[in-house]
Parts: structure tokens; sequence; C-alpha cells
């Protein structure tokens, strides 16, 4: 679950965001107020917010938009890093995304909590001002990944000022084009959807990689998560995919509590999924077989069924790589594109 922290400084701000905090009921909300809380009066609030840039996808300062600037300005990494923050005056009456509106989701939280407050959201940055495609926020809503935000401002810029932005995509492209987006066109600026990091279609190229692979593991008992993180590595080199396409890892049911494979998924933030035989053997497609595993674990191929099922039946991309005692497999099901709202 997603973690919120709430910031407010009198008894009034406090109420206000103990109301907004209920409107977020896909966080998990903590509320920093020392007035309600005397335990906090001598809390440090840099040292909260410091804490909290780190900690938090989410910080909403109930109170002056100023002291959430001084508060958070130290701390900033950048637009692909920086959590959410919000501002909401201590009535309720604004509620102003101040940081990461686009990959954060700032703006939409903003909008989500204006509505349940009665509020007004102020929302500032350009392309949404000006109903212009933002393919920042189009990629955390298609669960993308932006290899180089860097790169964000040529797209938003060509397309504030009118010019055509290219676009590449790996996947099927459905529905119409937004404004001043084409496929064909060999423009200054442009954005890829696919999994090759490396190719360069336009002078500026922003990458977008979309978060739709199943990795499934197998692996023999006791292999230590830096095994595991080498196998995966050189499977996907051997792929030509990056790690951030990754969604999920895969497994069978005996494998649950196996600790290289929960450290590898805790070290990268992906779930990890487990499957009984009886569901990987259900598997659909032609997989690499070893009668060794099926007289071990009662199926032939661990690592391909179980990314084909994690991928919802999907199809195989990469069959399985073997090394230091660990198997991977990666499979993706249908991903299409479309820019049309």
């Amino acid at each position: 679950m997603k973690h919120a922290k709430f910031v407010s400084f009198t008894e009034i701000g406090a109420q206000t965001a103990a109301k907004a905090a209920r409107l977020l009921p896909d966080f998990l909300c903590e509320r920093y107020a020392r007035t309600v809380d005397l335990s906090l009066s001598n809390t440090s609030l840099p040292r909260f917010a410091q804490q909290a840039m780190v900690d938090c996808d989410l910080i909403v300062f109930v109170g002056a938009a100023g002291i959430a600037v001084r508060a958070a300005a130290p701390y900033l990494a950048g637009k692909a890093y920086d959590p959410a923050v919000v501002v909401i005056d201590e009535q309720g009456r604004f509620v102003i995304p101040l940081l990461s509106g686009h990959l954060g989701g700032a703006n939409e939280l903003a909008g989500r909590l204006a509505e349940g407050l009665g509020a007004t959201a102020v929302i500032t940055t350009a392309t949404d001002g000006r109903a212009v495609f933002a393919v920042d926020s189009w990629a955390k809503s298609h669960e993308c990944v932006v290899f180089d935000p860097e790169n964000i401002k040529y797209i938003s810029g060509a397309l504030l000022r009118g010019d055509t932005v290219g676009l590449r995509s790996a996947f099927p492209v459905d529905g119409l084009l937004p404004a001043h987006i084409d496929t064909k066109t060999a423009a200054e600026s442009g954005f890829v959807i696919g999994f090759d990091t490396e190719v360069q279609p336009f002078p500026h190229t922003l990458h977008l990689v979309p978060r739709v692979i199943s990795l499934g593991i197998g692996c023999r008992k006791g292999a230590s998560a830096g095994a595991v993180e080498q196998t995966v590595r050189e499977a996907l080199g051997g792929a030509g995919l990056p790690l951030a396409a990754v969604k999920a890892v895969a497994s069978i049911d005996i494998k649950k509590d196996e600790p290289g494979l929960v450290s590898f998924c805790a070290a990268h933030g992906l779930p990890f999924a487990v499957y009984s035989a009886e569901e990987l053997n259900a598997a659909p497609g032609e997989f690499t077989a070893s009668k060794f595993v099926k007289d071990t674990v009662g199926v032939d191929s661990v690592c391909e069924r179980a990314a084909v099922v994690n991928a919802g039946n999907g199809t195989i991309i990469a069959r399985k790589y073997a090394q230091n005692g660990v198997t991977a497999a990666f499979a993706a099901g249908g991903y299409r594109v479309c820019l049309e709202e």
C-alpha cells in the first residue's frame, strides 16, 4: 500500500487534514499534527520532511504553501524520484499540487482531495492548463516507466509550441493520436514505447518502458539472492530487456519462503507470486521440459510455466536461462497502446 503523511500546525488545520486523509483509502495515512499530539511539539519539521521525502508516496501540507516549499526544497531529488507534494489551506478551500504533478500523481490526487473537500484544485502545469497531451501523466496511468525523465521537457515543450512530436511503438497503437503526435514523422523530439532503451529515432528521445513482463524463476534450495540477481541480470541482457519492464516475479509454491528469492524481490520492490504444481501444469503452450524438475517438484518447467501463468496465460518472450542453480524466463500478455482519452 502507498504511504502518505499529512502535516498540520493548527487545530483547524488538523481537522482539515483528518478529513482529507479519509478521502484516500488507498493510502496508509499518518499525521504530523503538533497541536493534536503534544509528543510532537519538539519534533523538527525539517527532519520530518527529510524522512518523508524518502519514505512516502505523498506528503500533504495543511497550511501555508511557503512552509511546504521551505520544508521540501532541501531534499528534492528530481521529478522521477520526488513524492507527490500537495498543499491544502487551513480552511480546506484550495488544494495545490506543488511537486510531481504528473509522475507522482499530485495533480490527480489534488483533484480527488478537492472534490471530496468541496474545494478548488489549483493546477499550474502548462499541459493541463492548456489541455495538451502530457506524456508523463500518460506513462504513469498506463504503468510505463519513464526511462530518461530529463527528456520529458522536450516532448512537453514541443507540444506546447504546437510542434510535431514523433512516436515509435513496439506495440500496436489503437485509437486516434493526440494533436501534433505522429508515428511517421522525423521529428526533433519524440518518444518510444517499448523495451529497447538504446534506440534513438529522434535527437531528443524519451523512452517509456511498459511494466508488463512476468519473470518466472526456479532455483535450487538455498540459492543466494546474489545468485538470483546475477542470473536474472544475465537473462535480461541476453533477451534485450530492462529490469524496469518486470512487473512481478513468479515461482512454484514450495519456493514461497526461499530466502534468496524473497530477498531479490524485496530489493527491487517486486511482488512475488507462487503457484501450485497443478496450476503450473495447466499453463498453455510448449515449454523447455526437465525430467529432473518434473520428478522433483511435479512440473516439468518452473520458470517458464510460472512466467506464463503470472502473465495471464501470456506468451513467452524469453525462454529458460540457467546459471548458478537458478533458472529465469520471461512472459507477457498482450499490450496495446492507446493515447486517446
